[in-house]
């Protein structure tokens, strides 16, 4: 090989493997089709070998092909990293942050600490993805994301975390059903519980919180939200468990629900960020962290 591969042919190859489509891939990398695809044919050629299958109607990566951009995702996050990196030198608390959240944390928390960020960090600008743990931990990991805020604790890899402030779970009753207003862990019925599926990290949070970790929910509700769990209970099809931000925020004011709290032991989830651990900006994200930690409680 005379010649390495250059960072413009491997942004192109990633490219091509995330939108699976030449043309949609030459969009994001804002170039021509005919660019972007010469660019990978140079790339293939350099390296001796066959990297994309390609047909008129699809394009599939060979087994090699997908080990380069498993490793090209590597390096082009290394070269943003060193960029974060001068950045962050000339000015750590300004510049751009995608932060991605989680849907049971991004509904009640981000109206109460957007305006505080806005103000403590007025020269940051974030950019906000609302997503699953799974998928938001994989764009963190190809570098899509600098950030995530997550209900800790949850495995990403080779990611630094920064927990935040405990987050409470309470318990939601059909009305009139309540054991009363402050109840254990021992009163859950687990027949009863309802909760999200096994997509959503706040189920399995809330399960190990209140030790009922081995065993199933009562019912678990596909492809749902918080919002929807709700009109179940209040219909009696059962209880469910709530973070207190979610109570907090209104999520059940004025529908005919009880919310009783817990006594000793209370079962909490630690609301936190999490970032790349070989990321430069780490006293920018702290510096965010502080900013959420400030703002939730006011």
């Amino acid at each position: 090989m005379s010649f390495p591969p250059t960072l413009k042919q491997l942004r192109y190859l990633v490219a091509l493997h995330k939108h699976s489509h030449f043309g949609k891939a030459a969009d994001a990398s804002h170039v021509t089709q005919s660019t972007l695809s010469a660019g990978i044919q140079e790339l293939e050629n350099l390296l001796g070998a066959q990297l994309v299958e390609r047909t008129k109607r699809s394009v599939m990566f060979t087994t090699l092909g997908n080990e380069v951009v498993r490793r090209a995702t590597g390096i082009l996050n290394d070269v943003d990293d060193l960029t974060d990196m001068a950045e962050a030198a000339k000015n750590p608390l300004s510049g751009t942050i995608r932060m991605g959240v989680i849907p049971t944390i991004a509904p009640f928390l981000l109206p109460k600490i957007m305006p505080v960020i806005g103000k403590e960090l007025p020269e940051l600008v974030l950019h906000l993805r609302e997503d699953k743990s799974a998928d938001l931990c994989d764009l963190l990991k190809k570098g899509d994301l600098d950030v995530v805020l997550y209900a800790l604790p949850f495995e990403c890899g080779n990611a630094h975390e920064m927990p935040l402030f405990p987050d409470p779970f309470v318990a939601v009753y059909p009305s009139g059903e309540a054991p009363g207003a402050e109840i254990s862990t021992d009163d859950l019925d687990e027949d009863k519980l309802l909760l999200l599926d096994e997509g959503h990290c706040l189920r399995d949070h809330a399960l190990e919180a209140c030790s009922l970790v081995g065993r199933r929910a009562g019912r678990e509700l596909a492809n749902t939200s918080l919002a929807t769990i709700l009109p179940m209970v209040a219909a009696g099809h059962g209880m469910t468990l709530l973070p207190g931000m979610a109570v907090e925020a209104g999520i059940a004011n004025n529908m005919p629900v009880d919310i009783a709290t817990f006594g000793d032991a209370i079962p909490t989830r630690m609301i936190g960020l999490i970032w790349r651990a070989t990321n430069p900006r780490a006293s920018t994200f702290e510096a965010l962290g502080n900013a959420i930690k400030n703002a939730a409680h006011h």
